[in-house]
């Protein structure tokens, strides 16, 4: 499976693994081991898919709930949930994924574990972190996925132009031409 990463930091396309999260039919996009390994390696959090575990996902869908929460509530301008607090947290409290130099470059390597480590601090500098203001949702009715909005005016509409983007225009010329 390909993966998408239009959102401007990992952490957040994390999040969006879980797309139409509020629609009668999410699509889970990491829905199993294998499907994890291969969004860390295209995520490049990982140079090798580190052979993750039922486990390992279990843990994995706990981080992006978690972290949803906790970008939702940036959203809401509302109050961290502590749950989701206590729970990034303590991820982000584990080993990190190492890098190594080696000829022509350089090597990240770990396993299931160290990668959602890398994830929720990154997350927590999300969060926490002066881009906190810039926490969008997309605009398309059926779409959930959370981006940074860095464009010059702060008038990102999309989570990526070349979908949903798309959608919504091609939308409103049908509507138009309707009329």
């Amino acid at each position: 499976m390909r993966h998408v990463f239009p959102c401007g930091t990992l952490a957040l396309d994390f999040v969006g693994t879980l797309q139409a999260r509020r629609g009668p039919a999410p699509v889970e996009r990491i829905g199993s081991p294998g499907l994890l390994d291969s969004w860390f390696v295209q995520a490049g959090l990982l140079d090798e898919e580190p052979g993750s575990a039922e486990a390992d996902l279990s843990a994995a869908l706990a981080l992006r709930e978690a972290v949803y929460c906790l970008v939702r509530a940036r959203l809401d301008a509302g109050p961290l949930p502590v749950r989701a607090v206590t729970a990034v947290n303590r991820r982000a409290a584990r080993s990190p994924v190492t890098t190594t130099l080696v000829t022509g470059g350089a090597v990240r390597h770990g396993t299931a574990c160290q990668a959602l480590a890398e994830l929720a601090r990154e997350a927590v500098e999300v969060v926490a972190g002066q881009e906190a203001v810039l926490l969008r949702e997309c605009g398309h009715p059926h779409c959930t996925q959370v981006y940074l909005d860095r464009s010059r005016g702060r008038r990102r509409q999309w989570c990526a132009m070349r979908t949903c983007g798309n959608r919504a225009k091609a939308a409103a010329l049908r509507a138009r031409r309707v009329r």
